[in-house]
């Protein structure tokens, strides 16, 4: 079953965010847009570069009005000691959630089960609690998050223009698509 337009479902997870331990909660999530990244797990050779790529990109992802959590099946204190020997993973400015419970995990479908590890999968959830985008792949291939910034983008277009279609490739500003028959067979 897809996870797409559904309610993501309660949790409660500890993660370490500037210098602090914090809970995080489906709450946390309410309200604004979330970015949920899943990585298979810290102290690894991918996912520093990862979440890298997301530092890099944060102030973009909070113009947007958006959170970023970079969830790992590690706790809270690995990605404490993770945030402070990794120079990658020291960029870091949004909160890195651990569930070693592989509660969210298995509630986003990435838990790897023979490993107690997660698949590489992003996840764009609206205000209200609603899944509005998945991307889940195998873990030896790395993301480029200006994709998921795109999504986002994309996600929050639509949503405030319930009659138009973002078309492939969009980019904020460009044209979309408003849906009719007369399109049908045209493009």
């Amino acid at each position: 079953m897809s996870l797409i337009n559904t309610q993501i479902q309660p949790f409660k997870a500890q993660a370490f965010h500037n210098g602090k331990f914090i809970e995080v909660t489906d709450a946390s999530l309410k309200g604004k847009w979330s970015v949920m990244i899943f990585m298979p797990a810290a102290f690894t050779f991918n996912c520093p570069t990862e979440i890298e790529d997301a530092a890099n990109n944060y102030a973009e992802f909070q113009k947007a009005g958006a959170e970023v959590y970079i969830v790992t099946t590690d706790t809270h204190f690995s990605h404490k000691v993770w945030h402070e020997t990794s120079p990658a993973v020291g960029k870091a400015q949004f909160p890195l959630v651990g569930d070693p419970t592989h509660a969210l995990t298995n509630a986003f479908g990435v838990h790897i089960p023979e490993e107690g590890l997660a698949l590489r999968g992003t996840f764009v959830i609206n205000p209200d609690g609603v899944i509005k985008t998945v991307e889940i792949h195998s873990n030896e291939i790395a993301r480029d998050v200006s994709e998921t910034l795109r999504k986002l983008k994309a996600a929050q277009y639509t949503a405030s223009h319930p009659n138009e279609v973002c078309p492939a490739k969009w980019k904020e500003g460009e044209k979309t698509l408003a849906p009719s028959l007369d399109l049908v067979g045209k493009i």
